[in-house]
């Protein structure tokens, strides 16, 4: 990203000015989204102190009117449900002032948050013109982008706003990738509107998104040599947000917690789920979901051969040490597995894989499924659910049918005179794919000492373990990668025995 986050604060004039005149919040514009039922839309601005507004919706079929007082500067008003389409004009009207909004939608919001592989934009990817050809075919998805502003205290509207609510094609190649091919999706199955709203910052750790109730949860309180200032992005790119209501949020970020508290992330990230939920809850008087459907992306890779165990760390905090999602700690969640989408000649630089498309269309998997509740996508690869371990031999049972390419070193098992927990340190070797059946794989623990017994087991714990599409196990269909686990951090989803 052409921009990152700098340690020093910079003050920021608002763009509130006109104190006291009639207006919607800065995220409230001509061509948007609003929530559709049965959740109500809420919608809120500024207005002369004590005067009384009028706030009318109307379109074709019907029109509403609410009446609010300006309180403390600020007026407010939630919407009896709407149902999907439109579109409406909305009109705030006090004394002699009026402001209208054209042209909105009602359908599902929703929020892209994270760092760069979420802010890469739709003109950097694969395909990029087809891409944009296509967007002109898709005016019901509308977007919108946050500025890219830090404070030291929670705001309550947005500082700056970097793009403002269109109608594709107008500013799609400028925005997130990722957040576009998702709604994209999303929009040919369920046929009705759809808003995203993009607020992500490249190079930026987890902590500057969390609030400082989340941030205590984990013993993440600010040091004085702490890199990072925890919180300036959810103060001035997230809280700012709270009133509006939401769907869901889809997230891509990890990258930069690789090297900042690492091992705190099974437990940062979670957390950051829990708080945005409840402060979206609250912020928006109830209407957005107390444990709205959260989707996120596995790391994807970085460095082909490198012999760090940062990336695959953070993968498998990302699920909360389950290695697979929604799970007992992280409800209502799913994921994109990313691993098996490495690009080598990436010109922005092979952390950022270009090929954003299948990236998109595994998340919308999973809200299909876990948002929308259709009962008969799948959206989960294959994950082990037994484990039994021989003299000579691993016999690996999958929840699943798997599609299974044979591979002497995607699998590695960690021989130990002792059974003691493995780490990096400790000598893991291959375990050659022997044999497979529909659902099981058995691997060869030949390249373990006589003497030595198998104490761990891992799957693809590289950075960068297969070429693009090439890892060694996928479902039947080969659509859904597998992702990592290690057995050493009790998988979860079944009995492991070694």
């Amino acid at each position: 990203m052409a921009k990152s986050l700098c340690v020093v604060l910079i003050l920021v004039a608002s763009i509130h000015d006109c104190e006291g005149a009639l207006r919607f919040a800065s995220y409230y514009g001509d061509h948007m989204v609003l929530q559709k039922s049965p959740e109500s839309a809420v919608l809120w601005g500024y207005g002369p102190e004590g005067a009384q507004v009028t706030v009318t919706l109307s379109g074709t079929s019907r029109q509403k009117t609410s009446l609010v007082d300006v309180t403390k500067g600020i007026w407010r008003v939630t919407l009896d449900p709407v149902e999907a389409g439109g579109p409406y004009n909305v009109t705030a009207a006090a004394q002699s002032s009026t402001a209208t909004l054209t042209d909105v939608l009602f359908g599902d919001i929703w929020l892209c948050g994270g760092q760069s592989n979420m802010w890469l934009q739709i003109s950097k990817i694969f395909n990029a013109s087809e891409e944009l050809r296509l967007a002109a075919k898709y005016p019901h998805v509308r977007t919108f982008m946050a500025a890219l502003n830090l404070s030291e205290t929670e705001q309550t509207d947005l500082l700056e706003v970097e793009l403002p609510w269109s109608v594709p094609p107008e500013n799609v190649a400028e925005f997130s990738a990722v957040c576009w091919l998702f709604g994209r999706y999303l929009y040919e199955t369920l046929q009705y509107p759809i808003g995203l709203v993009e607020s992500c910052w490249g190079g930026t750790p987890v902590e500057v998104w969390s609030s400082s109730r989340a941030l205590k949860q984990c013993e993440l309180l600010q040091t004085y040599r702490s890199p990072h200032m925890n919180s300036v992005l959810w103060n001035a790119m997230i809280h700012p947000l709270l009133n509006m209501t939401i769907k869901g949020a889809i997230w891509y970020q990890g990258e930069a917690n690789v090297h900042y508290h690492q091992d705190q992330y099974n437990c940062s990230f979670p957390a950051m789920i829990d708080d945005w939920r409840m402060a979206f809850h609250q912020g928006s008087g109830g209407q957005t979901a107390l444990d709205f459907p959260f989707g996120f992306v596995q790391l994807s890779t970085s460095e082909k051969g490198s012999k760090s165990d940062g990336f695959p760390n953070i993968r498998w905090h990302q699920t909360a040490d389950n290695g697979f999602v929604p799970n007992r700690r992280m409800q209502k969640t799913f994921m994109a597995v990313a691993l098996d989408l490495p690009d080598a000649t990436s010109p922005f630089g092979t952390i950022h894989p270009r090929d954003k498309q299948d990236v998109a269309y595994r998340l919308t998997l999973g809200a299909r499924a876990v948002a929308y509740n259709e009962k008969d996508v799948s959206f989960q690869g294959p994950f082990p659910t037994l484990i039994l371990s021989a003299h000579d031999f691993i016999n690996i049972t999958y929840d699943q049918t798997v599609s299974v390419t044979p591979s002497k070193d995607i699998f590695e098992i960690c021989c130990a005179g002792i059974q003691t927990p493995c780490g990096l340190e400790s000598s893991w070797v291959p375990a050659p794919i022997m044999h497979w059946g529909p659902t099981t794989v058995q691997l060869s623990t030949s390249l373990c000492q006589p003497t030595d017994k198998v104490a761990a087991l891992r799957y693809a714990w590289q950075d960068w373990p297969c070429d693009f599409k090439a890892c060694s196990i996928y479902s039947a269909s080969r659509i859904l990668p597998a992702p990592p686990f290690i057995t050493n951090h009790s998988p979860g989803k079944g009995n492991q025995e070694l």
